[in-house]
């Protein structure tokens, strides 16, 4: 596929920056064509001096920018054929979506997600291609999952010392549609939640109409008499809860207090829905597996260990329930379409190094960011065993307050009280580390700024 002198000029519109350098400008021109979909990578490029001329700069120019992104690894060139467009390494194995990074305008970090692993991604995509043949030979209606993904999951559940069967496995579009299916079936009329937890749970449970009971999480772990007495409000109905790396706190549960929520949970005959999607970012050195709460429904998904994009996720718990669950209504929309499942089958298949590999940049990255916040006193937090985020609690000014001045500094930060069921928690501020240490740099920089106009 060869990029015309047209289409060339109508992607780098606009590429002469004053004060900056042609060589500069143009090189990051072609970066950022690559990157938000101008410039198709496997596109050839123009020629050196019909470049120049469309350009209306100088050949030699043209052969420096292009040495530039060559050896970054944005253009490939073979002897006697044109240049080529490519997503460079560093641009492939980012752990932070463009979002994150301030590339495309602020820094928008009320999201704690991850990038996605491009080459392994595009790896698997090619390799799930490579057998869906079968796949695409089928009727493609959705089911309780592809037999494959289901054992796979199943058997990685076995491997983590809970054993389970395929048939125990339920397929879905993601973690929320695994709680929206739960939800809908359910139909609990009141919940147990903690205080605080994750927004978007909050909005499903609200739009079931349930009431909400809650109990308060700090990064030190859970209260159990406040878990005690929100259980017992909410008897009859369901627990919702993240007992390992807790969003947004961090904090991991102890074994004690898991065989309180299990005993509690069954004398007051509650459903416990357990949330595992960051289960697997353990970022301490030698990660250790957590027991898990017995008789708890689980909620697993690769949104957080390898893209939000890959809508794949899961509902684990007894034979009997996910075949109830296969029978509701909804279990079909909410289902994952066949060819993701297969890409997730090859990415979980082969996924430990890629998941090793992420532990070691989050930890980095965490330890810099806390660094960088640490012996401030206008916060306080906790370093997190794991998960994607600090929990910040600020001692002279409101987060909502707070967040609109970093806002306006190109910052978006999302305040505590969303994450409180009873919009408490207005010292509290969420602070995903999944950008690079040099954003993290600029976000520590506005943080301070925003936080100095009230002191």
């Amino acid at each position: 596929m060869r990029i015309t002198e047209s289409q060339l000029a109508e992607a780098l519109s606009g590429w002469r920056t004053p004060g900056i350098p042609l060589i500069a400008a143009l090189a990051s021109a072609v970066r950022e064509g690559v990157l938000d979909g101008r410039l198709r990578t496997g596109g050839a490029l123009p020629a050196e001096r019909r470049l120049a001329a469309v350009l209306g700069i100088s050949r030699g120019t043209v052969i420096a920018a292009l040495t530039v992104l060559r050896d970054e690894g944005w253009v490939h060139t073979r002897q006697g054929s044109a240049s080529t467009l490519r997503l460079a390494p560093v641009a492939a194995e980012r752990l932070a979506p463009r979002s994150a990074t301030g590339e495309i305008g602020v820094i928008d970090l009320r999201r704690a997600v991850p990038a996605a692993p491009h080459a392994a991604y595009q790896a698997a995509m090619t390799r799930a291609i490579g057998r869906s043949g079968v796949l695409l030979a089928q009727e493609g209606i959705p089911g309780p999952g592809l037999p494959e993904l289901r054992a796979l999951i199943a058997q990685r559940y076995t491997e983590d010392g809970l054993a389970t069967r395929p048939e125990q496995v339920l397929v879905t579009s993601g973690a929320r549609s695994a709680l929206a299916l739960l939800c809908a079936h359910l139909r609990p009329r009141a919940a147990a939640v903690e205080v605080p937890t994750y927004f978007e749970a909050l909005g499903l449970l609200r739009g079931a109409s349930t009431r909400l009971s809650g109990f308060r999480v700090t990064s030190e772990g859970w209260d159990t008499d406040q878990i005690a007495a929100a259980f017992h409000a909410a008897r009859g109905g369901l627990a919702y809860l993240t007992p390992d790396f807790q969003n947004p706190t961090g904090a991991l549960m102890e074994s004690a207090t898991r065989r309180t929520v299990a005993d509690l949970a069954a004398r007051h005959r509650l459903t416990l829905v357990v949330d595992e999607t960051v289960r697997d970012l353990d970022l301490r050195e030698e990660p250790v597996p957590a027991p898990r709460i017995e008789g708890a429904l689980l909620i697993g998904s690769t949104s957080k260990t390898v893209w939000g994009g890959l809508r794949v996720g899961w509902i684990r718990g007894p034979s009997a329930v996910i075949a109830e669950l296969c029978r509701d209504p909804l279990s079909g929309p909410l289902s994952a379409a066949p060819v993701q499942q297969l890409v997730a089958v090859e990415l979980l298949s082969d996924g430990d190094e890629l998941l090793r590999q992420r532990r070691a940049d989050l930890r980095r990255r965490r330890d810099h960011l806390s660094g960088l916040l640490m012996g401030d006193n206008r916060w306080r937090f906790t370093i997190p065993d794991g998960g994607l985020a600090l929990w910040l609690r600020l001692t002279t000014d409101r987060a909502d307050e707070l967040a609109a001045r970093a806002r306006a500094d190109g910052l978006e930060i999302t305040p505590g009280s969303r994450f409180a069921a009873d919009t408490t928690l207005t010292q509290y501020l969420r602070l995903p580390f999944t950008p690079p240490t040099a954003v993290l740099d600029r976000v520590a920089d506005i943080l301070g700024r925003a936080a100095r106009q009230s002191t």
